[in-house]
């Protein structure tokens, strides 16, 4: 597996997949072709049918200024490898093709080349499932924070601290936010008065409404096209910073301690990338809100001073609990449902993680084999429910809506 540097990414939103990959990509491709006159870019699958929503064509462009470029979109041709194809081409001034370049966005701000394409940092940790790693830390008798610590480099942590400022920054951003989100939904933002309505109630109300506050709060950033942190995906961005936050504002959390806590969340996040995968494109939802509700409940089950077994537990219902969930934005935009989704997978996080420091850690299934069930699950479901606004809510609601106004 590779660092947990990748599962962090601090970007730009809506979309990891659909904005910060195509962006990063045209980076890269216009590093090669210095002299080209003109690009073509051709975007397959869900990348053409979500993308003018998740903003996909102005992430390009803006990448590959001052060049012209001329953007093609195919929903009906879904390349095998992943549906999130992209060919760059790069033009002289007659038109002809110099270059080209086929690359997919797997997910996560993750690139890759095809089947058997390396397009990303070495492999660091020679384990692959929870379940190795958690055999080796019990014989070891250390935390999977330390795990992390042995394998990455030194300055990790302060990659990790940077990665904490801007969640911060993102929660404090959106709850000062009050406005109409962009896009045709005209969806107003709700962060702000939720803050607001719950510092009224009382204390056993209180704490959850503000953890549905936060969550709101960085969801509604990544809306805004604002600065987030991918957690594992921008689309989940909001529920681990959520969670997070929570810990430190209202149950007094060190920043030492929400570092480690990082750590544990980005081990668990990289192995399910591993196992199976991150993209709604792929997956559907349970890869992106259901990755995020793994990484907070074994963040914070954590921070509660949960045994390797205990976090193991809370991180396997997270998933179990999310599986089957679709990924279908209404108009293609990452706002409904994912706002509210992401709100409600920060409160299921503290409940799985609760219900695992109740009991010993012993559970039925192992988390591994949820997350090749995840799979299995995503390879099943139909297109429609897959990141490309055919099916489930994005059809019905978006005809609903449309016949409404």
């Amino acid at each position: 597996m590779e660092s947990i540097r990748n599962i962090f990414k601090i970007g730009l939103g809506p979309s990891s997949s659909h904005t910060m990959g195509p962006r990063k990509a045209a980076e890269i491709f216009k590093e090669r072709t210095h002299d080209a006159s003109a690009y073509r870019v051709t975007l397959y699958g869900s990348l053409a049918a979500t993308g003018k929503g998740h903003l996909t064509d102005r992430a390009i462009e803006s990448a590959l200024t001052p060049k012209p470029v001329q953007i093609l979109w195919r929903a009906d041709i879904v390349p095998q490898y992943h549906t999130n194809g992209m060919l760059f081409e790069s033009l002289d001034e007659k038109g002809n093709v110099q270059q080209n370049w086929m690359v997919y966005s797997i997910g996560g701000g993750f690139l890759s080349e095809g089947e058997n394409s390396k397009t990303v940092e070495e492999d660091i940790y020679a384990l692959r499932t929870i379940q190795d790693i958690k055999s080796y830390i019990i014989d070891e008798g250390i935390p999977y924070w330390k795990y992390v610590d042995r394998h990455e480099k030194a300055d990790i942590w302060d990659y990790l601290q940077k990665v904490w400022d801007q969640m911060q920054q993102s929660v404090e951003d959106g709850l000062r936010n009050d406005d109409v989100l962009p896009g045709c939904l005209h969806l107003r933002s709700k962060a702000k008065q939720y803050f607001v309505r719950a510092s009224s109630l009382k204390p056993s109300l209180q704490s959850r409404s503000l953890v549905m506050a936060y969550a709101l709060a960085v969801s509604e950033q990544n809306a805004r096209g604002g600065m987030v942190v991918t957690a594992p995906t921008c689309g989940s961005c909001g529920v681990l910073p959520a969670v997070l936050y929570h810990m430190k504002k209202n149950h007094d959390f060190k920043d030492d301690d929400i570092l480690k806590a990082l750590a544990t969340a980005g081990l668990f996040g990289n192995v399910i990338k591993t196992i199976a995968s991150l993209s709604g494109a792929e997956v559907g939802c349970q890869g992106e809100v259901g990755s995020a509700c793994v990484m907070a409940a074994a963040a914070v089950n954590q921070l509660f001073g949960g045994s390797p077994l205990q976090i193991e537990c809370a991180a396997e219902m997270a998933m179990e609990h999310n599986l089957g969930l679709t990924c279908d934005p209404i108009c293609g935009l990452v706002q409904v449902p994912c706002i509210e989704r992401n709100a409600l997978a920060a409160l299921r996080a503290l409940d799985v993680s609760l219900y695992a420091l109740l009991g010993d850690g012993s559970h039925f299934i192992p988390f591994d084999k949820v997350i090749e069930t995840m799979k299995r699950t995503g390879k099943d479901l139909p297109d429609i429910y897959k990141e490309t606004s055919e099916g489930g809510l994005a059809a019905l609601a978006c005809q609903y809506y449309k016949n409404s106004r």
